[in-house]
């Protein structure tokens, strides 16, 4: 196991190829377009220079990281040596189950295909594909080279052999791999959006302001960051995603979403990403301000 693919260059790709580069495995990153992969490597290349900076690696240690990864815009290219291929495409059903169709193509035989999906079934991706024990979930956290978690989601044929290979391929990358089943939202989300779409609605209901609901659970639970924050951080869009993936897999109305998070991603106030969402990012990527009166 020493040639790894990457399919997309975006927040989660580039710090999956980051990861796996800086720990000596070979990296084909792959991305539909040059200027997308030009971006991935330019993120991985910061992301080093602080590491650097910080005295964590050495500069020697960054080159040697940034020459383990090669770039290719064709997956039939990228992935004709890969023993993993590791999908981190945008979070979308319909477009996840199209790559893995097409991986299924043109890998080799025994190339093991992981996803790095944050909600959608695993044991649906793995259906479209003729290998289907050979489909398996590695949920990353962002910042993938800080966060030490990575949830690994068997599907409802992965075989035995896959699960330990890829717990153990985990551990090597200095991660900490936790074993879940294939339900949706796996843990981290199924306990995650509900406690973010909570805090959406008890602003929505005008119960506390933005503010207020962030620092009763940074002070009162210990939370690093405010739920608000937080999903200003992962992105609306992508929070409103997961939760119709819940509240489709179990039919269940305490999973659907806060018609105030659907507002907003309609109105395009996704967050971080596009400089506002419960906060304003017009000036600082810093959540200083509140971008309105919610309440």
């Amino acid at each position: 196991m020493k040639n790894i693919a990457v399919i997309g260059s975006g927040t989660m790709g580039n710090g999956i190829a980051h990861t796996f580069a800086q720990f000596g495995f070979q990296v084909q990153l792959i991305d539909i377009s040059q200027a997308a992969l030009d971006k991935g490597m330019a993120t991985i290349t910061k992301n080093l220079d602080r590491m650097v900076a910080k005295e964590k690696i050495t500069e020697a240690d960054k080159n040697q990281t940034l020459n383990n990864i090669t770039t290719y815009t064709s997956i039939k290219d990228g992935v004709q040596y890969a023993s993993l291929v590791v999908e981190a495409a945008t979070e979308n059903v319909d477009l996840k189950l199209n790559i893995f169709r097409e991986l299924d193509e043109v890998c080799p035989d025994d190339t093991i295909l992981a996803t790095n999906t944050s909600s959608i079934s695993i044991t649906q991706i793995a259906a479209v594909t003729n290998r289907p024990e050979l489909v398996i979930g590695m949920h990353f956290m962002n910042p993938v080279p800080i966060m030490k978690l990575v949830e690994i989601i068997r599907g409802y044929t992965t075989s035995d052999e896959v699960m330990q290979f890829i717990v153990d391929l985990t551990k090597k990358t200095n991660k900490i791999p936790v074993e879940v089943n294939d339900y949706p939202g796996f843990v981290a989300n199924r306990i995650l959006m509900p406690m973010i779409n909570e805090s959406v609605e008890t602003l929505y209901n005008g119960v506390a302001g933005v503010k207020e609901i962030d620092t009763v659970m940074k002070l009162g639970m210990a939370h690093p960051m405010g739920p608000l924050q937080l999903a200003d951080f992962i992105g609306l869009d992508v929070c409103l995603s997961i939760l119709e993936v819940l509240y489709e897999g179990f039919k269940n109305p305490k999973y659907a979403p806060c018609p105030l998070l659907v507002n907003m991603v309609r109105a395009g106030k996704l967050g971080v990403k596009s400089g506002e969402g419960f906060y304003d990012y017009s000036e600082s990527r810093k959540a200083e301000h509140v971008a309105k009166q919610f309440a």
